[in-house]
């Protein structure tokens, strides 16, 4: 975490950073990397959803994303974080970017606790990378499994799934 909040801090140097969180699985992820930050920082959370089908033992994404919160203010000329837990097919960030970049915002970065590249499915990258994983199904530090596991100190694989 000091990691990327030292690299945020040195590439917004001097400028405000409003930091966007994904619900529910940044949450935990943003409220440790925005004390990390020695910037005039403050954060927002933005909600989105997939329609998702059960295929054996994993929920597959169908590419549908949709809105379900958005921002409480104005993004017009703000630098902007999005703060995200995992970055796995793509198709959350794409439609989250495309989204946000239509507010008109001075800059947008992209933060994830989790790298999977190897389930991409959009050409989509992230400028703050915690950690890259392989393809293994996490919960833990706010990621989860039918919204259990979140409360997890550690990411964690869960086998089976």
């Amino acid at each position: 975490m000091a990691e990327i909040g030292s690299q945020i801090s040195r590439d917004f140097y001097g400028e405000p950073v409003l930091f966007l969180g994904v619900l529910k699985g940044s949450a935990v992820f943003l409220a440790d990397l925005v004390r990390e930050v020695d910037l005039n920082a403050t954060f927002d959370f933005i909600g989105v959803a997939s329609y998702g089908k059960r295929d054996d033992a994993a929920w597959e994404s169908t590419g549908e994303v949709r809105l379900t919160k958005d921002v409480d203010q104005s993004l017009e000329g703000k630098n902007i974080v999005l703060v995200e837990d995992i970055l796995d097919t793509g198709l959350t960030l794409t439609y989250l970017r495309k989204v946000l970049l239509a507010h008109a915002p001075k800059s947008l970065k992209i933060a994830v606790l989790l790298d999977k590249p190897s389930r991409r499915k959009l050409p989509v990258a992230a400028d703050y990378v915690g950690f890259t994983i392989a393809d293994e199904f996490v919960v833990g530090y706010g990621l989860d499994y039918a919204e259990q596991y979140r409360n997890l100190r550690d990411v964690c694989v869960l086998e089976g799934h």
